[in-house]
Parts: C-alpha cells; structure tokens; sequence
C-alpha cells in the first residue's frame, strides 16, 4: 500500500490509499481510508480505515430514540437521521467528531427499503457527516431491541 507522504506499507500488493475510493491519499486528522484500487469502488463507505493513533471510543448502537425514550419517525430515512444524530451526541460527549468515525455498522430490518432510499439516506448522512466516510456495513436483521426501530446505528471513533 502506499500512503498519502509516498512510504510504502506492509501489505504493497492490497493498492492505495485513497478518499476517493481510487488514488493515493486520504488521511483526514489521522485517519487515512484504504481503498485498494482492484477492488469495486466504494460508494458510501470506505474498504478499510487506518488509525495512525489514538483513544478509541466504541459508540453502542443508537436508535431513533428521543429524549423520553419514544422512537421517532415513521420511515427509514427519519429514523436513520435520528439514530445517526444519537450516535454523533454519543461520539461528541467523548471528545469525537464526525471525522473521527473510523467504523460503524447499521442494522436494519428490512435491507430492501433501506437500499430504496440510499439517495435520500446519502443527503442526510453529508448533511451531518460531510464526505468522509468510515468502513460501514449494512446488516439485516428480523428486529431490534426497541420494535418500532427499524435501523440501530453502532461504531468505533478514535479521538486524536
């Protein structure tokens, strides 16, 4: 791999660094995206995220909870903003901010209808996030712990 200053790492054959899910670079305040080349490019998410150092905090997963403990919103993409706003609140109270998320996994329950609104799903996550993205994953699941859930929002931030 070769990163954004041109040194060479250990795993040369994986390709570069890169943002954009091409070239080399792509550090943001420590954390550089890994995206080799000959893999498909990444659209939303990152391939990989290395933490040059730092205090990682592990953000349990956030739901479209308010404040009284009702879930809020009645479709995907309503309920997506809250549980990512919860989670930012979350990362904040420990010192992180949005370019620290380093990982985040979204469980949802129906993966059809969240892969509908990716459009809508994606403006929101730029208007709160910005256009860095950590390593995500979408995962399916029957149900949440709060039943009128339907995605739960869980992740890993390293404070620099």
């Amino acid at each position: 791999m070769t990163t954004e200053n041109g040194e060479h790492g250990k795993h040369g054959e994986h390709g570069e660094a890169g943002r954009d899910g091409r070239g080399a670079g792509g550090t943001s305040d420590g954390l550089e995206r890994v995206n080799p080349p000959h893999l498909a490019p990444p659209a939303g998410f990152s391939h990989g995220v290395r933490a040059a150092s730092g205090t990682m905090v592990f953000l349990a997963g956030q739901t479209a909870l308010d404040g009284a403990g009702r879930i809020v919103g009645d479709g995907v993409v309503e309920q997506f903003e809250r549980a990512l706003s919860n989670l930012l609140d979350v990362a904040a109270a420990a010192g992180a901010g949005p370019s620290d998320l380093a990982k985040l996994t979204v469980f949802a329950v129906d993966v059809a209808d969240y892969r509908r609104h990716a459009r809508d799903l994606g403006l929101v996550w730029k208007r709160l996030i910005g256009g860095d993205y950590p390593a995500m994953a979408v995962i399916g699941t029957t149900r949440l712990w709060d039943e009128a859930a339907l995605v739960e929002i869980e992740g890993i931030a390293v404070v620099r």
